[in-house]
């Protein structure tokens, strides 16, 4: 469905978790489109898991619009160790956001949700369609219950106040670039394996290992491309905003590039482009997690949107930022 709202430059919007690396990204978006009344707060300054500060937030600001981009996210190891945490507070965050959000009548919401909602072995490329078809990958159910929860929640409330409500989900593939977590346990993988690669080149090892067995295939996504999709689908998108209860819609919408590659693959690039001449290792022994997950992103493209930044050049600057902000990350 075609957008029912246009953002305009004077409109106040809201982005949530503006210092994560998705939020952050679609900050610059929007400076780059010239909209300046964006406002932002910091976790000191608003806790999403209060819900009183939030509805009072919300209360005072009255955004037109809301980018929600804050989560609690982590790798494989961080999310296999705090399922409880990650489920609790990604949950309360999102709808404790959605919910004053349209008590509030904000015109319109993008909520940001993750490729992890699909089921572990599920059809490839994944369609939106394929939503709880099947179980999930265990190693970070908690993440994408709270995803799915929260999609859920802007679906039932395009369907039941079609009057009022204009919500949409994305639902990107695997997100890099720069400002991302370099943390070495906590980060995602091309954050992880940039770090891991570039103090083995400056201890001059031999060797690197990376965990798994390098046969999972994975799709990534530069996050300015993902910045511009969602961008791009609050002016051009509504999903099912507006349709009765019972009628055929989708709220949500993957947001991907539409080609994976082999963790072993991913390796090797990080290498190159790190300057890495040694051996890789797979130990085998740590999950590899969802054997594949490469997200149908014709719905968006059908719409008109592509993205621009190729893996080479994204890695590239993902290595200068990680390699310009390295101290940050030192134990």
């Amino acid at each position: 469905m075609k957008s029912r709202h246009i953002m305009r430059e004077n409109d106040k919007i809201y982005v949530a978790g503006h210092r994560g690396l998705a939020g952050a990204a679609i900050v610059r978006r929007l400076q780059m489109e010239g909209f300046r009344n964006i406002i932002t707060r910091t976790h000191a300054e608003l806790d999403l898991a209060d819900q009183k500060a939030v509805e009072d937030f919300f209360e005072a600001e009255k955004p037109d619009y809301v980018f929600m981009a804050a989560a609690r996210v982590g790798g494989i190891q961080a999310n296999r160790e705090a399922l409880d945490q990650f489920l609790y507070d990604n949950t309360m965050i999102a709808f404790h956001t959605i919910r004053a959000a349209f008590q509030n009548r904000v015109k319109k919401f993008c909520f940001l949700g993750s490729g992890c909602i699909y089921p572990r072995d599920c059809p490839q490329p994944i369609r939106e369609e394929y939503l709880l078809s099947s179980p999930l990958e265990v190693t970070n159910e908690g993440y994408a219950l709270a995803k799915i929860s929260a999609l859920k929640l802007c679906e039932y409330l395009n369907t039941h106040y079609p009057d009022r409500a204009d919500f949409i989900s994305v639902m990107p593939c695997n997100l890099y670039g720069p400002g991302d977590n370099y943390h070495p346990e906590h980060s995602h993988v091309i954050p992880a394996l940039l770090r891991r690669f570039h103090e083995a080149k400056e201890a001059g090892s031999r060797e690197v290992l990376m965990w798994g067995t390098g046969m999972a295939r994975r799709e990534f996504m530069h996050i300015d491309d993902m910045a511009d999709a969602c961008f791009f689908l609050m002016q051009n998108y509504s999903g099912d905003a507006g349709k009765r209860p019972g009628e055929p819609g989708m709220s949500w919408i993957n947001a991907g590039c539409g080609c994976d590659i082999t963790m072993k693959e991913l390796g090797a690039k990080v290498a190159w482009t790190v300057g890495f001449e040694g051996k890789i290792i797979y130990d085998g022994v740590h999950p590899d997690g969802t054997p594949r997950k490469l997200l149908d992103s014709s719905r968006l493209s059908s719409l008109g949107w592509r993205p621009g930044i190729s893996f080479g050049e994204g890695l590239a600057q993902t290595y200068e930022d990680y390699k310009k902000n390295r101290d940050c990350y030192r134990k």
